[in-house]
């Protein structure tokens, strides 16, 4: 079995409060991106594994694909009276690690909706959503895979048919962040105070790139900040019609009217050392 897991970018995020539990509340406008990650299942097997080309991932039960391996074969004994396999992943990893793009969370959900299917659809996309979030909050949106507003810690998921077609021009600086650490660098007094109302006209459809796109997370990068501020004054300085950090980082977008547009400015920053540039689309 094949499967394409595809990154994501918030074009909005606001960190709207912190649980007892030290989870962050979150009010996002995410949208999948036309970068893959390449999967393969093959079922059976004495125990689960994952192997990967391309990158340098735990492959323990720390991986977040053998990690959905788990958790849907333990729902699949628990709930059904089909019977679980073991499963060998290979990942051919696309999208840049510790980037913000959500490669890790697309995997497991990739993984859960492809055994879901080799088991005849045991279970409906909101059981699914809910062992998907059991493996991290990104993963219910790629579960779901169509632009949405998600709030809480990634369990309410709306969907928002309001995103217009654009082209995206995504950089990975080189280096990735660790997510925890950003969350733990951002001083969250300085974002409540500006608990923007901006996102409450997305009801109407009304999302704009040149006004709406933000992220409170650029406020943990710490000794980062002044890489990604500069490429996002670059993305808009060649055309982008506003730019931003994606997720945690490190890669950071601009949003494009067109694909020449995007294109020639993937040509342009691709000449920096060290940087991986993607021309891509919103799949919208």
């Amino acid at each position: 079995m094949e499967l394409l897991a595809p990154a994501k970018i918030n074009l909005f995020l606001y960190v709207t409060g912190r649980r007892p539990d030290g989870y962050h509340e979150l009010c996002s406008l995410m949208c999948a991106v036309a970068i893959y990650d390449r999967l393969v299942l093959r079922m059976g097997g004495a125990r689960s594994t994952v192997a990967c080309h391309g990158c340098d991932l735990p492959l323990d039960g720390t991986n977040l694909a053998l990690g959905a391996v788990t958790v849907f074969n333990a729902a699949l004994a628990a709930e059904t009276q089909r019977r679980p396999e073991q499963v060998a992943i290979r990942l051919d990893k696309k999208i840049p690690v510790g980037a913000g793009l959500g490669g890790g969370s697309s995997d497991a959900a990739a993984v859960l909706k492809g055994l879901n299917a080799y088991h005849g659809h045991p279970f409906d996309e909101g059981r699914l959503c809910a062992l998907a979030l059991v493996l991290g909050a990104d993963v219910p949106f790629f579960i779901r895979g169509r632009p949405a507003l998600v709030t809480g810690i990634g369990e309410r998921i709306r969907p928002y048919a309001g995103l217009p077609a654009m082209d995206v021009v995504i950089v990975y600086p080189g280096f990735g962040l660790s997510t925890a650490a950003v969350f733990k660098n951002l001083n969250l007094a300085l974002t409540k105070s500006k608990k923007k109302l901006r996102y409450f006209p997305f009801n109407n459809g009304s999302f704009s790139a040149t006004h709406h796109l933000h992220n409170d997370l650029e406020a943990g990068v710490g000794e980062h900040f002044t890489v990604l501020a500069d490429i996002k004054e670059r993305l808009c300085r060649l055309g982008a019609m506003g730019a931003a950090m994606t997720g945690s980082g490190s890669a950071v977008f601009g949003l494009f009217a067109n694909a020449a547009d995007a294109s020639k400015a993937k040509d342009v920053l691709e000449q920096q050392p060290g940087w991986q540039v993607f021309a891509t689309r919103l799949l919208t």
